[in-house]
């Protein structure tokens, strides 16, 4: 039996990456297509080097390929704030050349990494963007019957992220510095859904319920920026420190994204998820592995062999 065959454009990244690794938990033969090899490929993995904006190359590496997930662009929300052409390059056209490999190579089916902030007035030239890719996305459907998932992700956290992810920009100022800063007032209110989590939910997606749906992936706890700071400086024996600057910043929203609804999204969830706590304890765990300098050598046990064989 022929296995089936997806390719992950952006899998050299956060979310990509373990998206790439859920689908071939899941039996799938992966391709991971990125502008730089990935850090975490797998064995059996196949690595394709290459710019989302080469149409020739995007649609080279989609032979033969069952699935197609798009998850490269730009997905800082600052950064996109300040570059209005490239992140509509890179988001808008470079999801247009993912969806014409898709068509021309026959995929039954086509997952696009959207955002909650597409239902908000929030999030500047991101939203924009991911607005209009998910029109395009639609009307492939309607022109081409090409089947799509649109995935409308919420506040992402876990290991693999970089100085771009919130949390992951706390964890290690807090360690370096025994300090977070925030612009805000501390009263803004995610659902934080661990990036595993995440990946799995995105390969369920596939199921043919959720074909041709827009599915909003969140986590299932809701807490405010200050009670995450409060935990976190509780895991470090009370050696944190926070100060918030209460600025109101016009690109992220207070309480919810929900100003308009472009199209209804279902929210999917999972009965077994990674608790919040847990996950910003592995956050450090990864945080202090990298770091040179042991502020905190209390935390020593987070990344003890002893202590994970035991499944602490």
């Amino acid at each position: 039996m022929k296995k089936r065959r997806a390719i992950v454009f952006g899998g050299s990244g956060f979310l990509g990456s373990h998206v790439a690794d859920a689908l071939q938990d899941s039996g799938y033969q992966v391709s991971v297509f990125d502008v730089m090899k990935s850090s975490y490929l797998r064995e059996g993995q196949e690595m394709v080097v290459g710019d989302i904006l080469d149409q020739e190359a995007v649609c080279r590496a989609a032979k033969d390929c069952d699935v197609v997930y798009q998850f490269a662009g730009m997905a800082d929300i600052a950064e996109a704030h300040e570059n209005p052409v490239r992140v509509a390059s890179l988001n808008i056209m470079g999801t247009l050349h993912s969806l014409e490999a898709a068509r021309i190579n026959g995929a039954r089916r086509f997952i696009f990494a959207s955002t909650v902030y597409v239902f908000s007035d929030r999030g500047s030239f991101y939203r924009a963007s991911k607005q209009s890719a998910e029109r395009f996305v639609e009307a492939y459907r309607e022109r081409y019957g090409l089947d799509y998932t649109i995935l409308r992700y919420g506040s992402l956290y876990g290991r693999r992220a970089d100085d771009r992810n919130f949390i992951h920009r706390m964890v290690h100022q807090a360690l370096a510095e025994g300090k977070v800063r925030y612009q805000g007032t501390g009263q803004e209110l995610r659902e934080y859904i661990h990036v595993t989590d995440a990946a799995r939910l995105s390969v369920e997606a596939l199921n043919d319920a959720y074909a041709n749906q827009h599915l909003i992936l969140t986590g299932v706890e809701k807490l405010k920026i200050e009670e995450l700071f409060t935990m976190l400086r509780e895991m470090l024996g009370g050696k944190l420190d926070f100060e918030f600057n209460k600025l109101d910043l016009p690109t992220h929203y207070t309480i919810t994204p929900y100003t308009f609804s472009p199209t209804i999204g279902r929210k999917m969830t999972s009965q077994n998820f990674t608790d919040v706590g847990q996950g910003l304890l592995d956050c450090l765990a990864e945080a202090h592995q990298k770091s040179s300098s042991h502020m905190y050598p209390s935390l020593d046990w987070l990344v003890d062999d002893d202590y994970r064989e035991k499944g602490k």
